[in-house]
């Protein structure tokens, strides 16, 4: 395997979580090895993309869900539509657990489809990510002493311009855990805060996760910061730089043994490009079609359970 492989650090920490990783009971029962702390960069200068080539990552999927968050929609809906289907699990166990209806996970996503008032009903994951980052909510205090909602605050927007007006600003900041509203979140957001930093023509993005599973979610979370790294760099008239990944708890499940012996038995091949067919007037104005991916040629796909 190529030390110099942009994707050798990922398979190390991989490696490096199953050996050495503390094991515990986890939130979801399955059980985890957990580290502490685990930091990846990847160097996004042109068209680089840490996109896993050791198995295949089904980066299309990525990429709606990250435009679905900047609509700032919270159903599951649109992204059911378009054939995604990596958020269904949640709102249909909420389903089960609320109603006591066993209904199997494909008969709720299709009545999802099929019945938009019930989808409204069920299909909504309360105020997760793309509602904070555009849409962060605000309180006016009234003469009473109460307090109304006030205007949302789109943090996605507000960044474009500070970094087109203030590039030095300290302030770059995409904020996804509103205390205040985490127990209504069908899942708090793991993937929490996005820092931007201009370093002459170049921008340069840290994302802090909470919580990181690393065989499923992280090769999806690599993709979609770096795409919106690079969305946001061209917008602002900037080259793209270095994505910077930090891990809270960040884990391997326990039941992903076959995975992961397999992910590491493989060697990295090729290195991923993107293009971005266009420049959109504005941040919220990307379509799938913008992108495209060369020299993409992954090793097949790995299955694992998702846990819940």
């Amino acid at each position: 395997m190529s030390e110099s492989h942009p994707e050798q650090p990922y398979l190390e920490l991989m490696r490096r979580i199953w050996s050495e990783g503390d094991e515990r009971m986890d939130r979801t029962g399955v059980g985890t090895r957990s580290v502490f702390g685990a930091m990846l960069r990847f160097d996004l200068a042109d068209g680089a993309m840490p996109l896993v080539t050791t198995k295949r990552v089904y980066w299309k999927t990525a990429t709606r869900e990250l435009l679905w968050f900047l609509t700032g929609n919270t159903n599951i809906r649109p992204l059911m539509l378009q054939g995604v289907k990596i958020w269904n699990e949640w709102p249909h166990a909420r389903y089960v657990a609320e109603t006591g209806d066993p209904v199997p996970l494909e008969d709720f996503v299709q009545r999802i489809a099929d019945d938009e008032a019930f989808a409204a009903r069920w299909g909504d994951l309360g105020p997760v990510y793309g509602k904070q980052w555009v849409n962060w909510p605000t309180y006016e205090a009234q003469s009473d002493g109460s307090y109304r909602p006030g205007p949302g605050i789109n943090q996605v927007a507000e960044v474009v311009e500070s970094l087109r007006s203030n590039p030095g600003s300290r302030r770059h900041i995409i904020e996804g855990w509103n205390v205040a509203e985490l127990d209504a979140m069908a899942l708090p957001p793991c993937h929490k805060t996005y820092q931007f930093h201009v370093a002459g023509d170049r921008l340069n993005c840290l994302l802090y996760q909470r919580s990181c599973d690393v065989a499923l979610g992280l090769p999806f979370n690599l993709w979609s910061a770096a795409l919106l790294t690079r969305m946001i760099a061209q917008q602002v008239g900037l080259e793209p730089g270095e994505l910077i990944w930090t891990g809270g708890d960040t884990h391997l499940y326990l039941n992903h043994e076959a995975l992961i012996d397999e992910q590491l038995s493989r060697e990295p091949q090729g290195r991923p490009r993107l293009e971005i067919m266009r420049r959109p007037p504005s941040i919220f104005d990307y379509a799938i079609e913008d992108f495209v991916v060369h020299d993409y040629t992954p090793h097949a796909p790995i299955k694992a359970p998702v846990a819940v």
